[in-house]
């Protein structure tokens, strides 16, 4: 039976043309995505969001909150709480401006998506509740980007709570990708007193849903994600409280994850080291090398050939179709919007 990897039925076309030099590959943009996790009775839940049928890339496919890094956050003084610039650097593997950066879009995402916000008006505090008219009209402005991370912190007397998160994995998106991301993944828990919300323009559905749950339905061709949600769910799966999964991040591994492409005869081969589990074996479908010599398809093609599939994507949520929620995952519904690195 298949499983719900996302996979684009372009790309052994765009392998080839790339390997051939007919196209070039796209300097990926750095972003943050972030499992948000609660404990429930049945062990930790994570916050997922369904990427709509709409959406040019990964459409129908379940991912986290997170999207790309605003430039406005390299250089802004940020009011910051927790681990410094300097160990964030050390951890991310980049200069302190970029961690700025990338710890922004971390929480910054976070709010705009699930309408969860890890800030607060000291070092020990958080946000209790992000609900009403005037945080409402700031976390649209963020969203439309009329309104930059620092001056929302700054204007309301918030300091991001940088302890509050932990620095799970980094995955790149493949060369032969026309939408490229490099993008960090951390841990982060449910503040008490406040709740998740769809409030994603990306999303049209959100869930909690305990991670081997997701990665069951995924085996079961259920759930469509793509490889970096599979594994950080599979991950998640050993630690029985989202602290516990926050304080293992530490020692986490953060070599980034690129796949790699090779051709073994007539066969295309499709790999993510370390990821076995992932590996995809293409034979060359008749007709394929002429069409590596055509443009790439635009995205509203892309999205209409992947939609024909039965497999689907990899960090970006969204299926036209998924299976009903259990009780853990359905509570997370019915807020208001969702969805992950555009």
């Amino acid at each position: 039976m298949p499983n719900g990897q996302w996979y684009p039925p372009e790309w052994p076309v765009r392998i080839r043309a790339l390997a051939a030099g007919e196209i070039t590959a796209m300097t990926p943009r750095r972003a943050a995505t972030v499992m948000l996790l609660r404990d429930d009775p049945g062990g930790p839940a994570v916050h997922m969001l369904r990427r709509r049928a709409s959406m040019a890339f990964a459409a129908g496919a379940y991912a986290y909150p997170g999207g790309g890094v605003d430039p406005r956050d390299d250089d802004r003084t940020v009011g910051w709480a927790g681990p410094g610039r300097d160990v964030w650097a050390r951890r991310l593997g980049v200069d302190a401006t970029s961690a700025q950066a990338i710890v922004c879009a971390a929480v910054r995402e976070t709010y705009e998506e699930a309408g969860v916000l890890l800030a607060g008006e000291t070092a020990e505090t958080v946000v209790g509740d992000t609900t009403g008219d005037d945080w409402e009209a700031d976390r649209d402005a963020l969203a439309g980007h009329e309104l930059s991370f620092a001056d929302f912190l700054n204007r309301r007397g918030l300091v991001l709570r940088s302890d509050l998160l932990g620095a799970w994995a980094r995955w790149i998106t493949p060369e032969f990708e026309p939408r490229r991301y490099d993008t960090w993944f951390f841990v982060a828990a449910l503040p008490p007193g406040q709740r998740t919300r769809n409030t994603s323009t990306e999303a049209d559905r959100t869930v909690w849903i305990r991670p081997a749950e997701a990665t069951a339905a995924y085996d079961r061709g259920e759930l469509l994600m793509m490889p970096p949600t599979v594994a950080t769910l599979r991950q998640l799966q050993s630690y029985g409280t989202a602290d516990e999964a926050l304080v293992g991040s530490d020692g986490r591994d953060l070599t980034p994850v690129l796949a790699t492409a090779r051709m073994e005869g007539e066969e295309l081969v499709l790999s993510w080291p370390g990821h076995e589990e992932f590996t995809k074996r293409v034979e060359q479908r008749p007709g394929e090398q002429q069409q590596s010599q055509s443009p790439s398809p635009s995205p509203r093609q892309s999205q209409s050939q992947s939609q024909s599939q039965s497999q689907s994507p990899s960090p970006s949520p969204r299926q036209s179709q998924s299976p009903s929620p259990s009780p853990s995952q359905g509570q997370g519904q019915g807020h208001s919007p969702s969805g992950g690195p555009r």
